[in-house]
């Protein structure tokens, strides 16, 4: 290997190795997923507003205000995030390992 060629260094900061790779794009993957476990959820019946009613209050403001789009849009997100969210932290916390030393 040449002299003159160096490699990237490796990201190994631990809230990205929780994670599962970068913040942001950890996010991402959440947000759409959890958009389509809504849609699938909300075929079958379920409704994400017992779940979380002190959220809906906020965004019944917002829908007065006339966001109707962003309205239906967070209860995909709602739904699919109350399934979402907890198996992926679950699945991070099991597949945690101690740091190294």
């Amino acid at each position: 290997m040449p002299d003159d060629v160096r490699e990237l260094p490796a990201r190994n900061d631990s809230l990205s190795r929780f994670l599962g790779g970068s913040p942001l794009a950890v996010l991402l993957r959440l947000v759409l997923l959890s958009v389509l476990v809504g849609v699938v959820l909300a075929a079958i019946g379920f409704d994400p507003w017992n779940i979380v009613y002190s959220i809906r209050r906020l965004f019944d403001w917002i829908y007065n205000l006339g966001f109707d789009a962003i309205n239906g849009l967070w209860r995909y997100f709602l739904l699919g995030a109350v399934i979402v969210v907890p198996i992926w932290l679950i699945s991070r916390l099991f597949n945690a390992q101690p740091p190294r030393r």
